[in-house]
């Protein structure tokens, strides 16, 4: 059992305040976030952990919802914030307080850069700072109130070793010379774009229509139930899937029941199910049968096949340059990148440089190979 000592709790605006004092003067920040995605209809972040090289904070935004006295700690390009895997935190944090974030370290990106495999917090911490993690807690409902201690712990874990980490590897990106390359890819997560809260799609349900080779008469009952789960789920508060998996949706537009004995029937339709909100999808299902079948959405139409032949031969070349340097292929240039760079089809080394994904560092490192391998297949 872990025996870290307990974190500061800060569940109130006068707390926020005395850590707001606390964290003057700090130039290091490690930081991790909890959202609910699994419990909710909307998730929403439910902590925020922080720790010094010192000390650990866990902050519960559901009883101090004004989070506005740690903006200027974020903002701030003197202050590094240490975190594993940024990019969906800083989504999370910037949608649901419209933080901005500058100077960042992130240990996931590092050990990608550096060419390890396995990259997840568990276990780099086991293999580079020999702890062990209980990850059993990810899935945990963060919403709730009041948390376990063992959930806290696990959010305190987070966090704890993130700066030993970082320790770890600077040190490591400076002796294989990748410390700058790293850098620019700090500086591209850091902008990334606030999550947003999608509205929903009442067309969404051709995204499991088509796939499964439902008749357009069976379409209509799916988009019908579809419609259904989804305002159950608004109604409870918990993600749609929790409602009903889409597997079941298919099986009741292919089944078509017509009473609860045949509701029963389907694969998933648990008691609480059938109780809930069984006469509902009966419902459902009649007004589905009864109603015109719907049209399925025009196919998007085909790439430029000159598009297609630069984008495998791009693909191809940043492969084998993955294999040289020992890294997964995005590290070299992401996937977006290189479509970006087929359509366009650049000639020169300035018109690469406002592509998306493809920095200062990237852009004089890469940039001459790129330019030969659309030279060659420029039509």
């Amino acid at each position: 059992m872990n025996t870290l000592p307990p974190p500061t709790i800060v569940d109130s605006p006068k707390k926020l305040d005395t850590l707001v004092k606390k964290l003057a003067g700090e130039i290091l920040l490690a930081i991790d976030t909890e959202s609910n995605s699994l419990h909710a209809y909307r998730e929403r972040v439910c902590l925020i952990q922080l720790s010094t090289r010192s000390e650990d904070y866990i902050i519960d935004p559901l009883a101090v919802p004004n989070l506005e006295p740690l903006a200027p700690f974020f903002a701030n390009p003197n202050i590094e914030k240490v975190f594993h895997a940024a990019e969906y935190d800083l989504m999370c944090m910037k949608r649901d307080f419209g933080f901005t974030f500058n100077t960042l370290f992130d240990t996931m990106i590092a050990a990608r850069v550096c060419g390890l495999k396995s990259i997840g917090l568990g276990s780099l911490l086991g293999d580079l700072v020999g702890e062990k993690v209980d990850k059993s807690h990810q899935r945990d409902d963060w919403g709730q109130r009041p948390l376990p201690a063992e959930s806290l712990l696990y959010a305190q874990m987070d966090t704890h070793y993130l700066p030993r980490l970082r320790d770890h590897f600077l040190q490591m990106l400076v002796r294989l010379d990748r410390l700058e390359e790293a850098y620019e890819a700090f500086r591209e997560v850091s902008r990334v774009d606030a999550a947003h809260r999608p509205a929903f799609d009442p067309e969404g349900y051709w995204r499991i229509s088509l796939p499964n080779n439902l008749t357009r008469r069976e379409a209509a009952v799916l988009r019908e139930v579809y419609r259904v789960r989804e305002h159950i789920a608004q109604e409870r508060d918990v993600p749609p899937f929790k409602v009903l998996s889409d597997k079941a949706l298919v099986a009741l537009a292919q089944t078509t029941p017509h009473s609860f004995n045949e509701l029963r029937e389907i694969e998933g339709m648990s008691p609480a199910h059938m109780r809930r909100y069984g006469q509902m999808l009966l419902d459902a299902v009649k007004l589905g049968l009864h109603s015109d079948p719907p049209t399925p959405p025009h196919p998007e139409p085909s790439a430029d096949p000159a598009i297609i032949e630069r984008y495998t031969a791009l693909r191809e070349w940043r492969k084998a340059r993955a294999l040289e340097r020992g890294v997964e292929s995005d590290v070299i240039i992401s996937k977006d990148a290189l479509w970006t760079l087929a359509e366009r089809s650049p000639d020169n080394l300035e018109q690469l440089n406002d592509v998306p994904g493809l920095g200062p560092w990237r852009r004089g490192v890469y940039g001459s190979e790129i330019l030969e391998v659309i030279r060659r297949y420029r039509r």
